[in-house]
C-alpha cells in the first residue's frame, strides 16, 4: 500500500461484508418459504424477505464499489484521497439510509417498485451520499494522474449517478413507468456497472500480472466500447411485454444477444494477461478471484442471459425461475466476485500483513462458486419445467409450484452452502493474521511478487 488514505477503503469493506451477510440471511429465509410456504408467514411476509434480499444486494455492491474506488484511486492518480473525513461522512449517510430503508420494509414502508422500493427521503440521502463520493473521488482524479483505469471507473460511477435520477420519476402509466424503471435497473447492471467491472478487473491484472499498462488499457477500451454498444439498446429485451412499440422486439433480441460479447472479451482479456504476465504474485487467492469473476460472469450474464433473451423464447420463459437462475449467477459472477476479489487483494496490504488465510479464502471461493452454480442449474431446470407446465400445458401457478418442491429444497441446500463459504471468506478477510510485515513495511513481501 503506497498511500496512507487507501485505508479509507477499510470501513467500506467492513460495512459491505456486514450487509453481504444480511443479504444471505434474507435469501435463506426466502428460499425456505419456497420449500415450505407457511414458514414465518405470520412474522414476515415473503415479499418483505425478497425486497430485503434484493435491496441489500444493491446497497452492499454500491458500498463495495466505493471502497474499491477509494483503494485504487490514490495509486492510479498518484495522489492522496481529497478528503478522508468526507468519505467517512458519506459512508455514514449511505449506511444510515440503507438501514432505515431495511427497517422500514419490515413495517411495510416502501414504494413498491422492484429494486427502487426505498422511500423518497431515503432516495434523497442516497443521492447526497453518492454526490459526496463523486466529488471526493473526482477531486482526487483532477489533482493527480489520469489513466484509462481511473477515467473509465469514474465514467461508470458518474453515469450510474445520472441513471439513478430516473428512480425519482414515477409515472402513473404502468407501461411508461416500466420504460424508465429499466433505465435504472438495466442500464446499471448491463451498462455502466460493466465499465466499473472492467476498470477494477484491469487494475487487479496490472497489479498482479506485471503486464504492461498500455496492453491492458487497450483491452479496456475495447470492452467498454462493446459494453456501451450492446448494453444501451439491449435494454429493449425488457420492453417486449410492457406495451412498448413492436420494433423493440427485434432491437432487443439483436442487441441483447450482442451483450455476450463484452463478457466474453473480459474472459479472453483476463486469461491472456494471466498467461502473458508473471504468475508468481504472492496473493494467489486474489488471482483466483480475478480469473473466476469474468468466467462466471460470462456464463451467468452471457450464456444464461442469451438462453431467454430472444423474444420468441422470452414469450414463454418470462418471469419463470429461468430468470432467477440468470439473475443469481450474473450478479454473483460480474459484481460479487469482483468486489470479493478486490477485498482479497487489498486487505493484506491495508492491514500490512502477508497474504494470509489464503487457503481458507480459496476454499471459500470454491464452496460459494460451486454452490451458486448448483443453484443456477437447479433454478434453470425448475424454470424449464415451470415454463412447460404453466405456459404450454396451461396449469395454474400454484399447481405448478407444487411440482417444483424438490428443486426448491435443492436451491435451499445450495443457499446454506453459500452461507458456509461466505463465513469462511469473511473470516479470511478480518480474522487473525499469521505474519506481520516488519515495522515500517509498506509492501507484502512473501513469494517472488510485490504489492
Amino acid at each position: 500500500m503506497k498511500y496512507e488514505t487507501q485505508k479509507v477503503a477499510l470501513p467500506f469493506f467492513a460495512v459491505a461484508m456486514a450487509l453481504f451477510t444480511l443479504q444471505i440471511v434474507f435469501g435463506l429465509l426466502a428460499a425456505t418459504v419456497y420449500a415450505w410456504p407457511n414458514f414465518m408467514a405470520e412474522v414476515m411476509p415473503f415479499h418483505i424477505m425478497r425486497v430485503s434480499h434484493t435491496n441489500l444486494l444493491i446497497v452492499w455492491l454500491l458500498i463495495g464499489f466505493m471502497g474499491c474506488t477509494y483503494y485504487l484511486m490514490p495509486e492510479e492518480a498518484e495522489q492522496e484521497i481529497h478528503s478522508p473525513n468526507l468519505a467517512y461522512i458519506q459512508l455514514a449517510i449511505f449506511a444510515f439510509a440503507g438501514a432505515a430503508a431495511l427497517v422500514g420494509y419490515q413495517f411495510g414502508i416502501h414504494e413498491g417498485r422492484e429494486f427502487l422500493e426505498q422511500p423518497f427521503w431515503v432516495k434523497i440521502l442516497i443521492t447526497i451520499s453518492f454526490l459526496m463520493f463523486l466529488f471526493n473521488t473526482s477531486m482526487t482524479l483532477l489533482k493527480g494522474r489520469k489513466t484509462a483505469i481511473n477515467l473509465v471507473l469514474m465514467l461508470g460511477l458518474w453515469l450510474a449517478a445520472v441513471f439513478w435520477l430516473f428512480a425519482f420519476y414515477n409515472p402513473t402509466n404502468l407501461a411508461v413507468d416500466k420504460l424508465y424503471w429499466w433505465w435504472v435497473v438495466h442500464l446499471w447492471v448491463e451498462g455502466v456497472w460493466e465499465l466499473i467491472m472492467a476498470s477494477l478487473l484491469g487494475y487487479l491484472l496490472i497489479k498482479m500480472t506485471g503486464v504492461d499498462r498500455e496492453v491492458i488499457e487497450k483491452w479496456l477500451y475495447i470492452i467498454v466500447g462493446l459494453a456501451l454498444f450492446s448494453g444501451l439498446l439491449g435494454t429493449g429485451h425488457h420492453y417486449y411485454w410492457i406495451g412498448a412499440p413492436g420494433y423493440w422486439q427485434p432491437i432487443g433480441s439483436i442487441f441483447s444477444t450482442l451483450e455476450v460479447a463484452p463478457f466474453f472479451a473480459m474472459v479472453v482479456f483476463a486469461f491472456t494477461m494471466f498467461w502473458k504476465g508473471s504468475r508468481n504474485h504472492p496473493n494467489k487467492a486474489a488471482m483466483l478471484w480475478a480469473l473466476g469473476c469474468p468466467t462466471i460472469a460470462f456464463f451467468g450474464a452471457g450464456v444464461w442471459g442469451f438462453m431467454h433473451t430472444l423474444s420468441f423464447v422470452n414469450y414463454y420463459s418470462h418471469g419463470t425461475q429461468v430468470t432467477a437462475a440468470h439473475g443469481h449467477l450474473a450478479f454473483y459472477g460480474a459484481y460479487v466476485m469482483l468486489i470479493l476479489g478486490v477485498i482479497t487483494y487489498a486487505m493484506p496490504q491495508i492491514r500490512r500483513v502477508q497474504p494470509y488465510n489464503q487457503v481458507l479464502n480459496m476454499w471459500g471461493f470454491w464452496i460459494v462458486t460451486s454452490a451458486m452454480c448448483f443453484m443456477t442449474f437447479t433454478l434453470t431446470f425448475a424454470g424449464v419445467v415451470q415454463t412447460h407446465l404453466q405456459r404450454v400445458l396451461g396449469m395454474n401457478y400454484m399447481e405448478v409450484q407444487d411440482q417444483l418442491g424438490l428443486f426448491y429444497i435443492m436451491r435451499l441446500g445450495a443457499g446454506v452452502a453459500v452461507a458456509v463459504g461466505a463465513i469462511m471468506l469473511i473470516y479470511s478477510f478480518f480474522g487473525p493474521a499469521r505474519e506481520q510485515v516488519p515495522a515500517g513495511g509498506t509492501q507484502i513481501t512473501a513469494g517472488a511478487g510485490s504489492a
